[in-house]
């Protein structure tokens, strides 16, 4: 589904993936890990065209990263929606069909139908018709979602989804995600800073840091030996009560 050979990527002078190779198979569910600044929402702007390798091969169901491709899905790390957009839930996915027309769109019966099975998948259905400012957080979490969801992407991006969130809503955002996406076979990268909530999830984890990269089982991973190497410092891996923790 992806596939990285040699890419290094440059935000201005800094270098913040360097020769880094990679492939992650279709249908896997992929944690996207690693320290502030380790470049988890570099990577994705890379994988959604934005940001062109410096050097090396990036491919998407194997062809070059474009704008614009319908078959990824998008959640961004910095959410613009304002909390009193007195918008229903339905409108607010109706205006994601032709985000470059101003207003609400007119739709077609076959639009109408993939807004209500989008609603339906995440189960948000009774939130079509209420308002975006009177949604909880974790409410207006599930609408974005089905907002990255619609039209079927083969390919899904979720930058830090669950800030903001409580314990809860957290577990809620992730086991959505997890069913769907089981359902349909799409591939998910799902950056997080904390590993405990994604695991028995994950297929495998990516952890970046240091520029460098380590794709693998949690097992393969998250060790003392590779986190050492990817934080550049001493770092202790303890396992306790089904959780582990970096320190």
């Amino acid at each position: 589904a992806v596939e990285l050979d040699r890419v290094t990527l440059r935000l201005g002078h800094r270098t913040v993936l360097d020769d880094v190779s990679f492939a992650i198979r279709p249908g896997e569910f992929i944690g996207l890990l690693g320290p502030n600044g380790a470049g988890k929402t570099t990577l994705m702007r890379a994988i959604l065209g934005l940001l062109p390798p410096s050097t090396g091969s990036l491919r998407v169901f194997d062809e070059t990263p474009r704008r614009g491709n319908a078959e990824i899905g998008y959640l961004p790390q910095l959410r613009t929606v304002l909390p009193d957009l007195q918008v229903r839930g339905r409108d607010f996915l109706a205006s994601s069909l032709n985000g470059e027309r101003w207003g609400l769109p007119s739709l077609s019966r076959a639009e109408r139908v993939m807004i209500d099975d989008t609603l339906a998948l995440v189960g948000a259905r009774g939130l079509a018709e209420r308002s975006f400012s009177d949604m909880s957080g974790g409410e207006r979490q599930r609408l974005l979602l089905a907002q990255a969801l619609i039209g079927s992407p083969r390919l899904l991006l979720l930058d830090e989804p669950l800030i903001s969130l409580d314990a809860r809503h957290q577990e809620v955002a992730i086991e959505t995600v997890r069913r769907v996406c089981r359902e349909r076979g799409i591939t998910v990268l799902f950056s997080a800073h904390e590993l405990n909530q994604l695991l028995g999830t994950l297929d495998r984890v990516l952890y970046l840091g240091s520029g460098q990269a380590a794709l693998g089982t949690v097992d393969e991973v998250i060790t003392a030996p590779v986190l050492s190497r990817l934080y550049g410092t001493d770092i202790h891996v303890v396992h306790a009560e089904d959780h582990i923790f970096v320190m």
